[in-house]
């Protein structure tokens, strides 16, 4: 009689990788904690100017001629913003919004430096926020050149801090895919971030001195 041997179990294709065996799904992309302390200085600065508007206009409110600290003279007078329609554009002061997102962004960079990976909805919900917040600060820029016609030192820091944060972000994004772009500049933000918040910044510089040439050098 022929001596008989049982068959090996065969283990299912997919549980050795088969193509159709079912993978997870990749891990989003670490920032790196250079982004994350930039997001907190960013974000501390907007913070800082958001609270000091807001402790001002509380003093406003209880006193129309009280003098801010930061009003110097006719152009840089921070009490002239303070009291225009334009400072409580939702109905409430600004800077109340700026306490809420400014705070918002300092977790989130305080996350990255501790390590933390965020998913690809959350990059594109704060890249939402950073760019209504430039947005935000392109009107307020507009309002306070050409229809106030004042400046405040402690806007002018929350602007450059709300560009640096949005410019930064996207950048990320679009290196890390959660933004379509082609490859060309994919590599160019990579390589060249600082170009953009730069132009941006030094556009606002030029925009404030033309707008008040004759007082600076005068």
């Amino acid at each position: 009689m022929r001596a008989t041997t049982d068959l090996p179990h065969r283990v299912p294709l997919q549980a050795v990788g088969a193509p159709g065996a079912a993978r997870p799904a990749p891990a989003a992309p670490a920032a790196g904690w250079r982004l994350g302390l930039l997001l907190v200085v960013t974000g501390a600065a907007g913070l800082l100017a958001a609270w000091v508007i807001t402790l001002d206009k509380l003093e406003l409110m209880k006193d129309p001629d009280y003098v801010p600290g930061c009003s110097l003279n006719p152009v840089v007078a921070c009490g002239n913003i303070m009291q225009s329609k334009q400072a409580a554009a939702f109905g409430f002061p600004n800077p109340m919004l700026g306490l809420v997102a400014y705070a918002v962004v300092i977790c989130v960079g305080v996350g990255l430096i501790g390590g933390a990976r965020f998913p690809r909805w959350y990059w594109l919900t704060l890249n939402a926020g950073t760019a209504f917040g430039v947005a935000f600060c392109g009107w307020l820029q507009f309002q306070s050149l050409y229809r106030i016609n004042s400046l405040c030192l402690w806007c002018c820091l929350a602007w450059a801090a709300t560009t640096l944060m949005f410019w930064y972000v996207t950048s990320h994004n679009v290196r890390s895919g959660f933004l379509p772009a082609p490859r060309g500049l994919r590599t160019a933000l990579g390589e060249f971030t600082w170009v953009l918040p730069t132009v941006h910044l030094g556009a606002i510089g030029m925009l404030i001195l033309t707008r008040w040439w004759d007082f600076w050098t005068s």
